[in-house]
């Protein structure tokens, strides 16, 4: 008599922390590190191994390059071979605007890095910081307490179940975050969302960041690792999603160039493609709540934008810090819970805001006068928040007081 083996359920572990964060990424491990910097046990969790790559507008602007300095991770990003990118050029159709980036608050160029090498150093940053990092985990919600707080997450492994038990949980799990549906978080603020943004690596000699100004279409190059740059489009959604159905998926970037930036298709015409074409044809721009009772969210989890402004890191590294700030205020004194988070959401909106308004009308594809005028004022807006962000303690200084 054959005898069915019996299969026993695994018995669910449980881990604490201070703080879980979810999502290992940018947002995800700039705070974990923030906070570890400062004393306090912080547990990443995320499903994806690593290194792994990510959709990302790749450029960090000077906001996040004053950040990174602050962090003393810039020196890391450039032994990784991350080309220094001094020169930026706005090709209008009728003339060739360039310009060469000045040195302000302890910036002097820009990188555009793959995001298999930038969040890699970060993680190992939030490491060296004391922080624990644990991949391969698919979260799949949030506990709460008998008053409904969050206080923790549950989730499983290669092991099986996996519950966390931590004092905070944050999302950084990106724009279909699962911590934001778990904690029911909703939109504060929505705008029209028509945009998409397609690209590819493309092998050559890139020196510039360009952009190619078109009618409906803004295209570009940033120059990134091993002699390649990341080529990219944004257009409308809809004819994003009608050229993607006409030609072979691989060959949508070559050919939306050729249609919608012609100068640009001429300068990359030749050059080999080294991978698949990535990106998003649905591009929301809102804002989240940005906390609640044992939560809080950080990065695409709580604010998104149309990539045509190529803001998403910088984002990211400037939340993090507000939101560890607010996290070790409340840490230290649990009385300032509701005013460290309060801030923290004022703070985000503060500062995303002027961004968010000139993502807006560039998402509308504006006549180039008007085009070059909006990327005039984005640079006054990044530059007044770089001195802002520049004249804050380091990270070793805010570890030491």
């Amino acid at each position: 008599m054959e005898h069915t083996p019996v299969t026993r359920p695994a018995t669910e572990r449980t881990w604490q922390a201070e703080v879980v964060v979810v999502g290992a990424r940018c947002a995800g491990a700039a705070t974990a590190m923030l906070l570890a910097d400062v004393g306090h046990d912080a547990l990443v969790l995320d499903r994806a191994p690593f290194p792994s790559d990510t959709v990302s507008t790749h450029v960090i602007a000077r906001t996040g390059m004053v950040q990174l300095n602050r962090w003393g991770l810039l020196d890391a990003l450039h032994a990784s071979g991350a080309p220094r990118v001094t020169d930026v050029e706005i090709d209008t159709g009728a003339e060739v605007v360039a310009r060469t980036i000045r040195d302000k608050h302890g910036v002097d160029h820009l990188l555009a890095p793959r995001r298999i090498v930038l969040d890699g150093i970060l993680q190992d940053a939030a490491l060296r910081s004391g922080a624990r990092i644990e991949t391969g985990v698919g979260v799949e919600g949030v506990l709460r307490d008998g008053t409904g707080r969050v206080v923790g997450v549950y989730g499983h492994d290669a092991s099986g179940p996996v519950r966390v038990l931590a004092r905070y949980v944050v999302g950084a799990d990106g724009l279909g975050s699962r911590i934001a549906r778990a904690v029911g978080a909703p939109l504060t603020l929505e705008r029209p969302t028509s945009g998409a943004s397609l690209y590819a690596y493309l092998a050559g000699p890139w020196s510039a960041i360009e952009y190619h100004v078109g009618h409906g279409a803004l295209s570009g190059v940033f120059p990134t690792h091993g002699g390649e740059a990341c080529v990219w489009v944004c257009t409308s959604e809809d004819v994003a999603r009608r050229h993607q159905r006409s030609v072979p998926r691989d060959a949508v970037l070559t050919s939306l160039l050729r249609l919608l930036a012609p100068r640009l298709a001429d300068r990359v015409e030749g050059a080999a493609q080294t991978s698949p074409v990535r990106g998003m044809l649905r591009m929301p721009n809102h804002l989240r709540r940005a906390s609640g009772p044992g939560w809080a969210l950080v990065g695409d989890a709580g604010y998104h934008r149309d990539a045509i402004t190529g803001y998403g890191i910088s984002d990211a590294f400037r939340d993090a810090e507000l939101l560890a700030n607010a996290l070790d205020a409340a840490l230290r004194d649990p009385g300032e819970e509701a005013a460290a988070l309060a801030a923290y959401s004022r703070e985000r909106e503060r500062m995303a805001l002027p961004v968010l308004d000139l993502t807006c009308e560039l998402g509308t594809f504006p006549a180039p006068e008007r085009f070059v005028e909006l990327q005039r004022q984005l640079a006054v807006v990044i530059d007044e928040q770089a001195g802002e962000l520049a004249a804050r303690p380091s990270r070793v200084q805010a570890a030491v007081a």
